[in-house]
C-alpha cells in the first residue's frame, strides 16, 4: 500500500518501508543494509543484469508454456525483462556485488524489479503483489541456486566476446607492425644478453601468435559455459519444478540469448561445481600474464632514450615527470601492467572461493562473478588502450638496431658450423676485449674469406626469413674493414 512517499512491504522478519517509486523491494532492501561493503551496486554489470532477465523471461515462457503460469502474467513479466536486456530500469540493481546468501539478495534484486515493471504493464501499482507476485511468479520453478549461476554464466559469455574482439584488434596491430618491421634487423637476446639476430618484425609477429593463440583458448572456456543447471532448483534434485521445466527454460533461453545451451548430465554436481568459473579464470589469467609479459619487452625495448635500448619509440601521451622537464614513459604498457597484475590476483581469489564450497552449494559464487567481470572488462579495456594509445604509434630506430647488430658477438653462433666452438668462442672473447667486430677478427685471423662470411651473414641466413622477402637491404651485416 502507497503511504506518500513510501509504500509498506513484509518478509518475513515483518514490515518494512520502501521508496514509493523504487522497483526493487524489501527484500532488496535488507540486502542493502546487510551488505554496505565495497560500494559497487550490481548495476557495474550490466551483462549480468541482462543474463538475469534473460533467465527469468526463458523461465516465464517456461512456464507458460506448461500452463503453470497464467499467460497475462506471462507476457507481462516478458515485456519487463525485455525492457531490462535493453538497458532500462538497471539503476534499480542495487544490491552490493558482494554478498553473502550465495546470490540469494541478487536474485531477490532482479525478482522485485521485474515483478514491479510487469505490475505497471497489468496496469497496477509497484508492491502490490496480490496481482504478481515476485517469488511465486517470476521466480516461479526456481532458486537462487540454478537461476543465479545460469544467468553469471550467460553474462559471462557477452563479456567474453568483447574481450575476444578487442584481443582480436590489438593482435591485428601487432601483426600490422610485424608486416612494417620485415626488414629491420636487430639483436635478439635470451636472458638479457645478446643473443642470435632477427628482424623486428619477428619480435612484433610473436606477440600477435601469442594473443591468437589466447583468443583459442577464451574461446574454449566459453564452451564449458554452456553446460548450466537451469531446472535443479535448490541443490539439484529438481524440487518444485516440472518435469519439463529444465528441458524447455533452456530452449528459450537458448532463443533468446544465441547460445548453444545444454543442461548438465547430474544437476546435482552441477549446482555445486564451479570448476567452469575456475576454468575461465585460468584462462583470463594466461592473457594477462602474456599481455604484460608484452608490456614488459616494449617498455625494455623502448627504453631511453640515450641510456636504454632505445630499439622502438613508444608515441608520447604526457608528459612524465613533475621535476625533469621533457622526460616521457611508458604509461600505456604501465597500466596494462597493472591490469594484469589485478587479473592474477582476482583469479587468487577465485581459486580460494570455488574451494570453499561445501557439500551441494558454492556460496561464493558472488565474488567469483564480480572478479571474473572485473577482470573481463579491464582486460578489454587494456587491449584497446594499448592499441590505440601504443602500438598503433610504435616507430623503430632502423639504423641504432641495424648498429648494434653490426657490434654484437651473437652473430658468431653462425659462424660456429665452420670454424668450431673452440675458435668461435676465441674469436668473439677477442672482439669483445679489442671492442672489434666478430667479422674483423674472423677475417684477421683468416678462420674464413670474405666471401665466405659476406654468404654466411646474409640477413636471410641470420634471421630465417626468405631472400627477397622479409630481409634487410643492403649490405651484408658486417664492419666494413
Amino acid at each position: 500500500m502507497a503511504d506518500g512517499r513510501f509504500r509498506i512491504e513484509h518478509d518475513l522478519l515483518g514490515d518494512h518501508t520502501v521508496p514509493h517509486d523504487a522497483y526493487y523491494g524489501i527484500h532488496t532492501l535488507r540486502a542493502v543494509h546487510n551488505f554496505p561493503i565495497t560500494g559497487t551496486a550490481l548495476s557495474a554489470h550490466p551483462d549480468l543484469i541482462n543474463g538475469l532477465a534473460a533467465v527469468k523471461q526463458a523461465a516465464a515462457l517456461a512456464n507458460r508454456d506448461l500452463g503453470l503460469l497464467d499467460a497475462h502474467k506471462a507476457d507481462a513479466i516478458v515485456a519487463a525483462c525485455t525492457e531490462i536486456r535493453a538497458g532500462h530500469l538497471h539503476d534499480q540493481f542495487v544490491v552490493d556485488v558482494i554478498q553473502g546468501g550465495a546470490g540469494t539478495s541478487t536474485n531477490m534484486n532482479a525478482n522485485e524489479v521485474i515483478a514491479n515493471r510487469a505490475l505497471e504493464h497489468l496496469g497496477h501499482q509497484r508492491g502490490d503483489y496480490r496481482q504478481l507476485h515476485p517469488l511465486d511468479d517470476v521466480n516461479a520453478g526456481q532458486s537462487t541456486n540454478d537461476a543465479y549461476p545460469t544467468a553469471v554464466k550467460v553474462a559471462f559469455h557477452i563479456a567474453a566476446r568483447r574481450l575476444k574482439e578487442a584481443m582480436s584488434t590489438l593482435r591485428h596491430a601487432f601483426e600490422t607492425k610485424a608486416g612494417e618491421f620485415s626488414d629491420v634487423i636487430k639483436t635478439g637476446r635470451t636472458q638479457l644478453q645478446d643473443a642470435v639476430p632477427m628482424t623486428l618484425g619477428q619480435e612484433f609477429g610473436a606477440y600477435a601468435v601469442m594473443l591468437g593463440e589466447d583468443e583459442q583458448r577464451l574461446l574454449e572456456s566459453c564452451s564449458l559455459l554452456c553446460e548450466i543447471n537451469l531446472g535443479g532448483t535448490a541443490i539439484g534434485t529438481r524440487l518444485n519444478s516440472h518435469p519439463r521445466y529444465a528441458a524447455l527454460a533452456r530452449e528459450h533461453l537458448g532463443a533468446l540469448t544465441g547460445l548453444p545451451l545444454s543442461t548438465a548430465p547430474d544437476l546435482v554436481e552441477a549446482t555445486q561445481d564451479a570448476g567452469a568459473f575456475v576454468q575461465f579464470s585460468g584462462v583470463l589469467k594466461r592473457i594477462a600474464v602474456k599481455l604484460s609479459k608484452t608490456c614488459n619487452d616494449l617498455r625494455l625495448l623502448s627504453s631511453g632514450p640515450r641510456a636504454g635500448f632505445g630499439e622502438i619509440n613508444l608515441p608520447p601521451v604526457q608528459a612524465g615527470s613533475s621535476i625533469m622537464p621533457g622526460k616521457v614513459n611508458p604509461v600505456i604498457p604501465e597500466v596494462v601492467n597493472q591490469i594484469a597484475f589485478r587479473v592474477i590476483g582476482n583469479d587468487t581469489t577465485i581459486t580460494l572461493a570455488a574451494e570453499a564450497g561445501q557439500l551441494q552449494l558454492n556460496a561464493f559464487e558472488p565474488v567469483i562473478a564480480h572478479c571474473l567481470f572485473e577482470s573481463t572488462a579491464q582486460l578489454r579495456a587494456g587491449c584497446l588502450t594499448l592499441t590505440e594509445r601504443c602500438v598503433n604509434g610504435i616507430t623503430a630506430n632502423r639504423d641504432h638496431l641495424r648498429a648494434v647488430v653490426h657490434g654484437t658477438i651473437g652473430i658468431i653462433t653462425a659462424l660456429t658450423p665452420r670454424i668450431g666452438y673452440a675458435q668461435a668462442s676465441a674469436a668473439a672473447q677477442e672482439a669483445l676485449a679489442t671492442h672489434s667486430s666478430v667479422a674483423d677478427v674472423v677475417l684477421a685471423h683468416k678462420l674464413l674469406t670474405r666471401a665466405e662470411l659476406d654468404r654466411i651473414l646474409r640477413p636471410e641466413t641470420l634471421t630465417g626469413t626468405t631472400e627477397g622477402d622479409q630481409v634487410p637491404h643492403g649490405a651484408p651485416i658486417r664492419e666494413p674493414s
